[in-house]
């Protein structure tokens, strides 16, 4: 392969071997380290682009957040030079296509690998989320597979610091890749916290295992007013094979407003597996012998007199009463792998989270045509009441839960008014429709003829005519007899 005749072939104690892929902030080429013959990746940034210190600074950054994340599941910063007017960054070589060249190349993934890989690169990211980063570009393209499967996460030039950005990014621009990013980032990349990255996650997958770009073929600004609204096709219907729990997992991901989301990427990675990421495995293989670990749930509940029932089943028992809500308002049940030990809500508990958390609803068509939607401060649709929202995590032993309170009754409408009125939620995590009726504009004029109508006949005027004409005819009768 030829190389870019602006770039030497040598750089420092480098040897450039090859080009492998070009991007935004840079080239990226195979080289060789002549002191230890070890293979690396170089990445070159244009002399144009190097006068520009804050795009320079951005790239030492990307060294230094590269250099501070030893994890397997991050490709590794080994030097960097900063020398103009080629600077460079050296990092860890990997043998292997990046997940968006495997999608181009061979469709969409099987969904168990996609997984798979997901959950490695979350287990990197989970890494730099602990030490104050976020990457702020999470796409296919910057995620590399090596030819044993492993994949690792690249690309660290968007690279936030939580407590300070140095200020590398300006306030009101947003930084990254549209079809992968979160809404919030179109409008301020600086307010981007580690649940921007989920969305990204969300979003990365949603293309590994459909084969489709989310909200392809969009210009930057219908993709964030796309984005906003949760207008995308679920994965499901793209791709019917794929599961309810993975499908339900990546919409909550990609949901508009960050407080959907989960609020790591071990939750993540919990939504999609359905399993604890916090469960160690055991210290011994079990004996040949020895019987299989109980799958045993205890469950407290509340009737509908409210008072509290603990049941004792399998996972996939509790599972099918929550489907068949059997077991009532699921919001206020708790669990626990122990009768006496700690009792936690369903949306705390992997197994279960996916019956109790609702994704953003997606819109249905037509259904937005003339009319507006609440939003929040990112202009994301703001979920009603009890729908589409968890419940702050609670600790410590289970308590007898206190009694709910009665649902509050819907406001009727004020007379002469246009005020919405709002039909009575059926069960408490229900979220009352509100609706509204031109035909309430003429029911009040209707109903005050009515009541006209109904009223008694008014004597008070005939009956002061009658004494008015009283009054003259005694007063002429007065006057005949003077």
């Amino acid at each position: 392969m030829t190389l870019d005749t602006a770039v030497p072939t040598q750089l420092g104690a480098y040897d450039i071997v090859s080009k492998i892929a070009e991007g935004g902030m840079g080239t990226v080429y195979k080289a060789k380290n002549r002191n230890t013959g070890e293979i690396v990746a170089v990445k070159v940034i244009a002399p144009a682009t190097a006068k520009n210190p804050i795009l320079l600074q951005r790239f030492e950054r990307e060294f230094v957040a590269a250099k501070v994340l030893d994890h397997p599941n991050v490709v590794k910063a080994l030097d960097y030079s900063g020398a103009l007017p080629h600077p460079f960054l050296v990092m860890e070589f990997v043998d292997g296509l990046s997940i968006g060249q495997r999608i181009e190349q061979r469709g969409a993934y099987p969904e168990a690998e996609a997984v798979r890989l997901i959950s490695q690169v979350c287990d990197g990211l989970q890494r730099a989320h602990k030490q104050g980063l976020v990457h702020r570009d999470v796409k296919p393209d910057n995620i590399l597979v090596t030819r044993e499967g492993v994949a690792k996460l690249t690309d660290m030039g968007l690279v936030k610091e939580v407590e300070g950005d140095l200020n590398l990014t300006r306030t009101g621009r947003g930084l990254g890749t549209p079809h992968y990013m979160a809404p919030e980032q179109f409008r301020n990349a600086k307010t981007v916290d580690v649940r921007g990255d989920i969305y990204s996650l969300g979003a990365t997958l949603y293309a590994m295992i459909t084969g489709v770009i989310p909200f392809d073929n969009a210009s930057p600004l219908d993709c964030w007013m796309k984005k906003i609204r949760n207008e995308f096709p679920a994965p499901k219907e793209l791709n019917p094979a794929i599961s309810e729990r993975v499908d339900w997992a990546i919409r909550r991901a990609m949901s508009a407003e960050p407080s959907q989301r989960p609020n790591s990427c071990r939750e993540f990675v919990e939504d999609l597996t359905g399993q604890s990421r916090a469960a160690a495995p055991p210290a011994a293989a079990p004996k040949p012998d020895a019987a299989p670990a109980a799958d045993v749930w205890y469950l407290v509940y509340r009737d509908e007199n409210n008072q509290p029932h603990t049941v004792k089943g399998s996972t996939e028992n509790i599972r099918m009463a929550l489907r068949e809500r059997r077991l009532g308002d699921p919001t206020g049940i708790v669990v626990s792998r122990s009768k006496t030990g700690q009792f936690v809500p369903l949306q705390n508990t992997p197994e279960f989270r996916d019956l109790v958390v609702t994704p953003t609803p997606m819109p249905v068509p037509g259904a937005r045509a003339g009319g507006h939607d609440e939003t929040s401060d990112y202009g994301a649709p703001v979920a009603p009441s009890g729908r589409g929202r968890e419940r702050a995590p609670t600790s410590g032993r289970f308590a007898a839960p206190m009694p709910l309170p009665p649902p509050l009754p819907a406001p009727g409408p004020r007379e002469g008014s246009r005020a919405r009125t709002a039909t009575p939620a059926a069960s408490a995590n229900e979220t009352a429709h509100y609706s509204y009726d031109k035909s309430d504009e003429r029911r009040p004029r209707r109903d005050k003829h009515a009541r006209d109508e109904k009223k008694p006949f008014n004597w008070t005027p005939v009956l002061l005519g009658v004494v008015g004409i009283l009054v003259v005819v005694i007063g002429v009768l007065l006057a005949m007899k003077k």
